[in-house]
């Protein structure tokens, strides 16, 4: 590296520092749970995604050993040399049946799902229309697409049939959208999305990576707490979310669809399988989520109780019916204070900036687990309340 460089780079990280968008990497010394260890304090967690307090699930973990004992450590190839067990194949129609899907197909992670999802299928004669405040990964998926790209402003039905409208021309369109935006809580106008793909005859595809495991009746998601089961054509999600914590992610839909991603998929053709202890621990947690309906419940009482307090507090909340609690700061040095102060009064949390959020919507994002009990939660809000006031973002 040259002095040039090592200058800019440097000058690059202190200006990020400068401005409250430096991100500190807390060191944590205990499992992932409600209550975690930082710096050799117990502090209460309330930022993981770990809906459904199943990340250290004793259940859990003794399947994954299991499955370990059984079928190895890992594969050391990618599927279609030597890499697919019989436990894959158990995993991915398990996932199937659980979302009422034809067939799915699994990857190391959702991001790399997403990565898969738009290549293999979509053109240079083709569109993809996507919502402006999808994940990441759809952003980095569609980068590796040659269709045409269109976006539409969140959650905008006028927006997104104008850009249908506009691409009429092409051979294949795909609107793609988050089932739950990650960083403000909200669910997807799904109903509506189906309603004009079916009118302007598109494909849908959702990443229901914060949702699977806890939204919906029996927790299948923002598709099914949508009504849209059956109108959805590719869904991917996560089993490092609500689903364990772990790793993995998958694409999951009509079989066809799933065929041609398991001939041309790149990050499914070109990278190790998935290591048999996760697919072990997340049978489990598909398990138990058809069997126990109660931490999906658990979950939702948690996020309604926390939201209500906050509100009553005067914080200034995104809505949403989620687990996911966005409070409002706005200032990126600010966001970054309020979270040290938090963590000092026991309370883990962590302050989101440019680029993860746009510049001037810097947020505490907040996320409710089965796990949390009544007395965590008043004294999390409690411990906002009392930092809030003290730098002057609440009275």
């Amino acid at each position: 590296m040259n002095e040039t460089l090592q200058k800019e780079l440097t000058e690059f990280l202190e200006s990020l520092k400068k401005e409250g968008l430096y991100k500190e990497e807390r060191i944590i010394q205990s499992p992932q749970g409600r209550e975690i260890t930082v710096t050799g304090e117990p502090v209460l967690n309330f930022c993981a995604n770990n809906y459904l307090g199943l990340s250290g699930d004793r259940r859990i973990i003794e399947a994954a050993q299991r499955a370990m004992d059984e079928w190895g450590y890992g594969l050391s190839s990618v599927r279609f040399i030597c890499g697919t067990q019989t436990l894959h194949k158990q995993l991915e129609q398990a996932i199937s049946s659980f979302l009422k899907t034809e067939d799915t197909i699994l990857f190391s992670s959702c991001f790399d799902a997403n990565a898969a999802l738009f290549e293999p299928l979509l053109g240079q004669e083709d569109a993809i229309i996507s919502d402006e405040l999808n994940h990441a990964s759809i952003i980095d998926g569609v980068r590796l697409s040659k269709a045409k790209r269109l976006r539409y402003r969140h959650s905008d039905m006028g927006e997104l049939e104008a850009r249908l409208k506009e691409s009429q021309e092409s051979r294949r369109r795909l609107i793609v959208t988050d089932g739950v935006f990650s960083m403000d809580g909200d669910v997807a106008k799904l109903s509506q999305i189906c309603d004009l793909a079916e009118r302007y005859d598109a494909l849908v595809a959702v990443d229901d990576s914060h949702a699977t495991g806890y939204l919906g009746s029996h927790g299948r998601g923002s598709i099914e707490l949508c009504g849209v089961e059956g109108r959805v054509d590719l869904i991917t999600t996560t089993f490092g979310k609500a689903c364990g914590g772990a790793s993995g992610g998958c694409i999951s839909g009509h079989k066809l669809l799933i065929d041609l991603y398991r001939q041309r998929a790149r990050p499914y053709l070109f990278s190790n399988t998935l290591a048999p202890a996760i697919c072990g621990g997340t049978l489990k947690v598909l398990d138990i989520l058809s069997s126990d309906d109660e931490l999906r419940k658990q979950t939702m009482k948690n996020a309604r109780h926390f939201r209500t307090l906050m509100q009553d507090a005067g914080f200034d909340l995104i809505p949403a019916e989620t687990a996911i609690v966005a409070v409002m700061v706005y200032d990126e040095a600010k966001a970054v204070e309020l979270a040290s102060r938090l963590l000092k009064e026991g309370i883990y949390v962590i302050g989101f900036s440019y680029p993860v959020v746009p510049k001037g919507t810097a947020r505490i994002r907040v996320q409710l687990s089965a796990s949390h009990t009544d007395a965590d939660i008043a004294r999390a809000v409690s411990a906002f309340t009392t930092v809030g006031k003290a730098m002057g973002l609440v009275n």
